[in-house]
Order: structure tokens, then sequence, then C-alpha cells
């Protein structure tokens, strides 16, 4: 940072505190990107974001940054909201279309009833049917209680390790390291801890509950 730099990725609390400390400058920004703007532009981060970009962006001016949103899904308010950021004529541009509700032709979907006392008993069985021992597997829960739970269930057979916002980012990384090179078959991950992974061998998705 001190000795200048072209791209700076971050999130809005860290970008914030180096603003604040004087140890980052945005006068001279040419462009500003938001990604999953719905996320950013939502009420927990909105405020950071309004603030970093007002040292960037001055009301009225031709030469404030380009922007540029990205998100998988664009509620109307989102749109109402990058109103502020964008010239009059901004440009839409959908990726997605009438897509929105489909899911992939070659992914098999599988609803599974079962009471919440015999989850990680079924859990262990459809992992073993659709995965196999040597198959991996990510697991989604929607608590860091009930993912660190899990991983230690007995009903599980396989390796499992836990992935959650409790977990410092060190080990995290010695986590994800070892799912993708195969030391442990299941990782058991809060949708938060998850959002963003990469790891093209997995071959069974499992959702503990719906998504709320």
């Amino acid at each position: 940072l001190r000795s200048g730099i072209d791209i700076l990725v971050g999130t809005p609390g860290r970008i914030k505190d180096h603003i604040q400390n004087s140890k980052l400058e945005l006068s001279s920004v040419k462009h500003v990107v938001l990604d999953e703007v719905d996320h950013m532009l939502d009420m927990g981060f909105a405020e950071q974001v309004e603030e970093i970009l007002g040292f960037a962006y001055k009301k009225g001016s031709e030469n404030n940054p380009q922007t540029l949103l990205f998100s998988a899904t664009c509620p109307r308010w989102v749109y109402d909201v990058a109103k502020k950021y964008m010239k009059d004529e901004y440009e839409q541009i959908d990726l997605i279309g009438k897509k929105t509700q489909r899911t992939a032709t070659t992914v098999e979907h599988l609803a599974i009833q079962c009471r919440s006392s015999q989850r990680a008993g079924v859990l262990g069985d459809i992992i073993q049917v659709y995965s196999g021992s040597r198959g991996r597997t990510i697991v989604f829960c929607e608590t860091k209680k009930e993912a660190n739970e899990l991983a230690m269930n007995a009903s599980l057979k396989q390796d499992a390790q836990s992935l959650h916002g409790d977990i410092p980012q060190q080990q995290r990384e010695v986590t994800l390291k070892g799912f993708r090179t195969g030391v442990f078959e299941v990782l058991i991950a809060t949708n938060v801890a998850a959002r963003g992974l990469d790891i093209p061998e997995v071959d069974l998705v499992i959702q503990c509950s719906p998504p709320k």
C-alpha cells in the first residue's frame, strides 16, 4: 500500500480501517467494483460502503470512477440504491435472463424428509450410498453449533471437518487444503463460511435444511 498499487481487493470494514488510519487514499480511483452487490448494499454493509465511496465520489462530477456492480440476484431495491453511484445512462447486462429458477441438468436433486433427531444417521447413510468411501461431500448447516456437532458425530463413517465463522482464517485455509487434497472426505460448513468455494471434485452436496 505504501509504495502504491493498481488494484485493491478488500472487505468494506478493512478498507474503512485503512482509510481512517490514513493508510489508504482514494481520490485517484478510476474504477469501483462491488461484488455480491445485493449483500454489499444490504443493511449490514450499506453504511460502510457509502462511507468508503464518499471519499471517491463527488456529487454531480463527470470525473467520478466508473462503477461496476456484480450480483447473481438483483432485487428491485438493488437497482434503486445503485442509481446513486451510476450515471443516468448506465447499462444493465443480464447473463441469466429467464433461467433464474433453473438448476443444472447434470445434477440429480433429492428431497429427503426425516426427524431432526435422525438427521445424523440419515446423513451418514446418504453419504455412504451417494458418495462412497472415497468421494467428497459438502454438508451445509444453518449454525456453527450444528456444524461442529455433525463433524464429531459417530454416524458419519468418513472423516469430517467443520468450517464456519468462528474458525481462524489460517485454520480455514488448512481445512480447505485438506478437503481439496483428499485428507478428509466430508466438509461440514455454515452457508456464510462456504460462500464462493470452488472445489470441482465434489460428488455430493447436502443442505441439512431448506436454505432461509
